[in-house]
């Protein structure tokens, strides 16, 4: 199977990193490190090579180096099917990202043509105790991972439901402006609908055909209201029978922006949000695997995994078993862990970085060994 990995990484001004330059192979990266040195920073680097806004949702401001105040960089070289690309990402103080493929200027959707990177970080070991907003986020991102213009679809469907309960906020009564804004929604919801069915059709086929250590949980989608109108027209129509109690509640009722994600433990017979911390955390390493299988056989390659303090709540079986199923899947997995004992089990099979803080800077060393 072709292969999608990074080989050069290079941090400039980002987070805690002033200057940052790393080079590697196409095996895991095993990172390690005290609190606060900068390893998921690193992360979250890679995590903009991505459609979106990565894995801390943070702003372009957020992500500068607070002690220069300077704008930050990250550049990239990406191994993806046979190609290699290059990657140039920057902000400049108080503007927004810009991005640079192959020296050219470029869409953030463009990113989904050439790479495609999935992570696990520990906020979101509440996923399945939390409000529905984040499994809803955690459902498009896996969505996006197989659909890249799902981003686009989205953004058209959210503009025009914030312009619609503006409307009914300000109980406007104007049904060809209504109209008109329905009308996006329908034909973004419509295919919001078909891209969440698609992708979770191929995660549960993915899940179906694996032979893995982990749980591997059922998934469905519901709807406060009850089950969401299929087709474009149909959607169109319930906007418009539920104008007037969306007028009342100041805000939509109905739509895809309602949807959440609900997994069940088929095994045991229980719902996700019942099981205990080390089961759900087992849970969400099986949804992660289930994507980064299927995107396998969708993409080409397996995608690029970023598992930040993946070790926590897994017991050394499952940490085990964890490191063996991404050596098989053949997928480049960046892990942050506090200590080396932690990826003792990935032997040869991994490349090792150890990460530390020194006068406020963050740096990387390579080492040979866990040891």
């Amino acid at each position: 199977m072709a292969k999608l990995c990074l080989t050069r990484l290079e941090l400039s001004h980002f987070r805690s990193w002033k200057h940052g330059a790393l080079s590697v192979d196409p095996r895991p990266v095993a990172i390690w490190g005290p609190n606060g040195a900068g390893k998921t920073n690193i992360l979250e680097a890679i995590s903009m090579f991505s459609p979106g806004r990565g894995l801390r949702r943070a702003s372009a401001e957020d992500m500068v180096r607070r002690s220069e105040g300077l704008g930050w960089k990250l550049s990239g070289l990406v191994a993806s099917l046979h190609q290699r690309h290059e990657v140039e990402m920057r902000a400049e103080a108080g503007q927004s990202r810009s991005l640079r493929l192959d020296e050219k200027v470029a869409p953030q959707v463009a990113l989904g043509r050439v790479a495609r990177v999935l992570w696990l970080v520990p906020s979101m070991d509440r996923l399945w105790t939390e409000a529905a907003e984040g499994r809803r986020r955690f459902l498009d991102r896996m969505v996006l991972s197989f659909v890249p213009s799902h981003g686009d679809v989205t953004l058209s469907y959210d503009k025009a439901m914030r312009e619609r309960n503006r409307l009914l906020k300000d109980m406007v009564r104007d049904d060809p402006w209504y109209l008109a804004l329905e009308r996006q929604m329908a034909e973004a919801g419509a295919q919001i609908r078909l891209n969440r069915l698609k992708s979770l059709q191929m995660i549960a086929e993915a899940t179906e055909e694996a032979e893995t250590a982990f749980p591997a949980p059922q998934l469905s989608l519901t709807h406060p209201e009850g089950d969401l109108p299929a087709t474009e027209a149909d959607l169109l129509a319930a906007f418009q029978d539920n104008r007037r109690r969306d007028m009342a509640a100041g805000r939509t009722l109905i739509g895809p922006h309602r949807i959440d994600l609900e997994a069940f433990w088929t095994t045991k017979g229980i719902a996700a949000r019942d099981a205990s911390t080390g089961e759900q955390k087992a849970l969400l390493v099986s949804l992660i695997l289930a994507n980064a299988r299927g995107l396998a056989r969708d993409f080409g390659a397996p995608p690029i995994l970023l598992l930040d303090e993946v070790a926590a709540h897994l017991d050394a079986n499952r940490r085990a078993a964890l490191y063996d199923e991404i050596s098989a899947l053949g997928a480049q997995a960046w892990m942050t862990g506090t200590g080396p004992e932690l990826f003792a089990e990935l032997g040869t099979r991994a490349q090792y970085l150890e990460v530390t803080e020194e006068a406020g800077e963050s740096r990387a060393t390579q080492k040979d060994t866990a040891a």
